[in-house]
């Protein structure tokens, strides 16, 4: 409303009779008197038909299970501190504030983690497989992250949220992982110092579908964040997961009993 159509909505009595209409409430003198201290120095603006007052408004949509109870006390909250705004003719409206804590849950809902790809070593023959019972040194390839950083703004408030990982979580089928990190991808060099994750195979692909070892990838990423409200907080665990196959081979070698030259 215009200053003006708030002052003759109040000094009326038309707000008090659509408090009674919609609401089915029947305020007394002082409950009237709280409502109109809702707008602060009305009055003032009972001649300006170009400046507006901006309402606060709360909406149950997304209150978890629209559950009205919960929905009640969020919005008693808000309103407790977030009362009607008049601004003039030419100014900008009120840009409503969401607190950093609410923008932080906001958008780690909203963003998706990839999952992990590996790569490995060795790659024998045209399949590419690895050999059972040898160190399969695995390593998280570029599309991993170990770490994600999301900002997200919303009016004054700009919250930051880091969610970190500390490594590949691998279940091979037919074999037993050693994995502690996101692996060191396999060259000459990287040889002679070893990696933080490999698995060992116990058996060939032979027996499984096309052929092919199936090997469980998990990663945990603990997320928390800080808003340039001062809020702080964590935001708890999220995990990715997929599957990739592996192909896993024999090797056949010949054991032969050393005899005694003459």
């Amino acid at each position: 409303m215009t200053g003006k159509e708030l002052a003759e909505w109040i000094d009326s009595g038309d707000a008090q009779r659509q408090i009674v209409n919609e609401y089915g409430m029947h305020p007394d003198r002082n409950e009237m008197n709280e409502e109109i201290a809702r707008y602060p120095d009305y009055e003032s603006y009972a001649d300006d038909t170009d400046g507006h007052w901006y309402f606060p408004v709360c909406s149950s949509g997304y209150v978890p299970n629209n559950d009205l109870k919960v929905f009640a006390t969020i919005a008693d909250d808000f309103f407790a501190s977030n009362g009607p705004v008049y601004v003039p003719a030419g100014s900008a409206p009120p840009e409503p504030v969401i607190d950093g804590a609410t923008l932080a849950r906001a958008a780690w809902d909203a963003i998706t983690i990839p999952t992990a790809t590996i790569a490995y070593n060795p790659t024998v023959g045209e399949s590419r497989a690895t050999i059972v019972g040898m160190d399969t040194w695995i390593w998280a390839t570029g599309d991993t992250p170990s770490q994600a950083t999301v900002t997200a703004t919303a009016g004054p408030v700009t919250a930051t949220i880091t969610a970190t990982a500390n490594g590949l979580n691998l279940d091979p089928t037919d074999g037993e992982a050693d994995c502690t990190g996101f692996g060191i991808p396999w060259n000459e060099q990287n040889d002679r110092t070893g990696t933080d994750c490999v698995i060992v195979f116990n058996r060939s692909s032979a027996h499984l579908e096309d052929s092919v070892t199936p090997v469980d990838i998990s990663v945990a990423y603990t997320a928390s964040y800080t808003a340039t409200d001062g809020a702080t907080g964590n935001l708890g665990t999220h995990t990715t997961q997929t599957t990739t196959n592996i192909p896993v081979a024999e090797i056949q070698t010949l054991n032969t009993k050393p005899t005694k030259q003459p």
